[in-house]
């Protein structure tokens, strides 16, 4: 049944709360799902808390790099605690409701967490950057107070930029409010929007697009520098350490960008399926999962720093190495 413009905007003052995707529609096992998802965010939240801890608790890692990392996981910890509880207590509660107010916040914080997760990602290439190319400078270019400036600037840019998206997608009225996402997600919400009120969010999206596509060549440009300056080291051990260094954070950008871009490149259907759903949960849970375990393969120092909070001992110390290599 279609509605008219009159009643699609009558439609519009009633809508006071979005329904999120219904799972029965996928696979009728709701306690598996809440089951995954429980799995999936005890294991993002135990690992960027040990990232968080073993930073601020060990002083050997109170350096930039170590600095950035740290708050690369609160990031991390945040914007994956901004969806998943919500739908693991919708699970539970065998219910699909969001308020109004409640998705205009998923969209403002997860925008801002992820973004500034990407801001802080351009930053951290710059970094190796300059310990790289410039390193007798280094500690003068990447001093604390640039530090905690740059820091400063992503969590700013990073909440401006959730503001305008959150601003751009509820800028007009809605007409339906079926989400067909496990979440509130700006594509979705789009379909939703009553006449052209959506090229409101459109124009924001192609403007971010570019900001985010000139970070991306910025990591390019600089990654090729880098490894040119490695290939030029004379010896091996110090060629092996500046990897060591380059590859966590070149691992994570690429688990970021082809994550997004699964996720947000592919046409949206109309209908779920577990395909568009299982692409959501991997671009959403993957990074927050995936990053400490990145970082803390081949990085000694994050190692050393984890067995130290773990409380291991010298032969638990080897059998906690052995297990992240």
């Amino acid at each position: 049944m279609f509605l008219s413009n009159d009643s699609k905007m009558d439609n519009k003052t009633h809508i006071s709360e979005f329904m999120l995707l219904d799972f029965s529609e996928i696979l009728e096992l709701p306690v598996l799902y809440f089951l995954l998802f429980l799995v999936l965010y005890l294991l993002a939240i135990s690992g960027n808390l040990l990232i968080i801890s073993a930073v601020a608790l060990d002083h050997h890692l109170h350096t930039p790099m170590y600095f950035f990392l740290m708050n690369l996981a609160m990031f991390d910890l945040a914007s994956i605690s901004v969806i998943i509880p919500k739908s693991m207590a919708n699970f539970l509660m065998n219910t699909r409701r969001i308020s109004y107010s409640g998705c205009m916040a998923q969209i403002l914080f997860f925008v801002f967490f992820v973004g500034s997760d990407f801001f802080l990602l351009t930053v951290m290439a710059y970094d190796r950057y300059a310990a790289i190319c410039n390193p007798l400078q280094y500690e003068i270019v990447m001093n604390r107070q640039a530090c905690l400036q740059m820091v400063a600037s992503v969590w700013i840019i990073g909440l401006f930029y959730g503001v305008i998206h959150a601003s751009g997608t509820f800028a007009g009225p809605f007409c339906f409010n079926n989400v067909n996402q496990f979440y509130c997600d700006i594509p979705n919400l789009l379909k939703l929007l009553c006449s052209d009120w959506y090229l409101v969010e459109l124009g924001v999206l192609i403007s971010s697009i570019s900001i985010v596509f000139g970070c991306f060549i910025f990591v390019i440009v600089t990654y090729v520098q880098i490894f040119s300056a490695v290939l030029r080291i004379p010896s091996v051990q110090g060629r092996q350490k500046a990897f060591s260094t380059c590859l966590p954070h070149l691992g994570v950008f690429s688990t970021f960008v082809f994550g997004g871009c699964i996720a947000y490149l592919r046409p949206t259907s109309n209908t779920p399926s577990a395909l568009d759903v299982a692409f959501t949960v991997i671009y959403s849970t993957a990074p927050p999962i995936l990053n400490p375990v990145i970082y803390s393969m081949r990085n000694k120092d994050i190692k050393v720093a984890l067995s130290k909070i773990l409380g291991l001992k010298n032969n638990s110390k080897n059998a906690f190495s052995t297990l992240l290599q």
